[in-house]
């Protein structure tokens, strides 16, 4: 994050009452760290993703030759 974009967030952090500041930090806090799992989720899936493809054709092979059955609820 580039210097000045910091310096700007600071400077309205510190117009606010404290009470206030600490309330917009806790939501920086929450909202980054939300975004920070959004991104591990983006990256685990971008990493499977391969692997996904590889698995969904195997069964749709498995399923043309006959070698999978329906599911069967009553069989739980």
């Amino acid at each position: 994050m580039k210097c000045t974009t910091l310096n700007t967030i600071n400077k309205m952090l510190e117009s606010l009452p404290e009470n206030k500041q600490e309330q917009v930090l806790n939501h920086l806090y929450n909202y980054i760290t939300e975004l920070q799992g959004e991104i591990k989720w983006d990256l685990l899936f971008k990493n499977s993703e391969k692997e996904i493809s590889r698995i969904a054709r195997e069964v749709k092979e498995e399923i043309k030759k006959g070698n999978i059955e329906d599911f069967d609820y009553d069989r739980l």
